[in-house]
């Protein structure tokens, strides 16, 4: 089983304006690093959550069909299935239809039902199941306390980015970072 990303934000959860506000910087000299580190943030907190916070395109890549018919997606909140692909033998693909399978978005982790599962002829990554999820197409569909982390985390590593070279970083997370992340953590399965 393999998830990854095949399409990023297309914003961040925080904007610049705002992580400058947290920081109290008024200048420019700073910005390319600013938004660096909110990428990064953002990253992190997707990372320690496994939540997708502004809407991207993940696929996850399956050698066989889980016991029970049901596959736990691993990214959260899953907005829409795009498709489920099957492969055979040959490598000819062939859609599932939607009607023989059903979404559980409300579930920690998403879950597809299936009806019917065709079988995959592919050893390897016989079955795609590609998807979007994310909170939103803005930073403000994001839940405040999943922002306040990524602003926490910015001006943590701004702090203390003199004191460590770039291939050290993350060298630590703030203190409260663990307290605003955990209730979005999707429990392990």
């Amino acid at each position: 089983m393999t998830l990854f990303r095949t399409v990023d934000p297309l914003a961040e959860p925080v904007t610049l304006a705002e992580a400058k506000a947290h920081l109290r910087v008024g200048h420019a000299s700073e910005d390319a690093l600013i938004e660096g580190l909110i990428r990064a943030a953002r990253a992190e907190v997707e990372k320690a959550t496994g939540e997708a916070l502004i809407d991207q395109s993940w696929r996850l890549t399956l050698d066989d069909w889980p016991q029970g018919a049901i596959v736990f997606l691993n990214r959260t909140p899953v907005r829409q299935v795009f498709s489920v692909t099957v492969f055979d033998g040959n490598g000819a693909a062939s859609v599932v239809d939607p009607a023989g399978y059903q979404l559980d978005a409300h579930a920690q982790p998403a879950r597809l039902a299936f009806r019917d599962r065709p079988l995959p002829g592919r050893r390897l990554n016989g079955i795609e199941i590609d998807f979007r999820a994310g909170y939103g197409e803005a930073g403000t569909d994001v839940p405040d306390l999943l922002r306040r982390a990524i602003l926490l985390v910015v001006a943590h590593w701004f702090e203390f980015r003199a004191s460590f070279g770039a291939e050290d970083q993350p060298v630590s997370l703030p203190a409260g970072y663990q307290r605003l992340v955990n209730r979005y953590r999707t429990p392990r399965l």
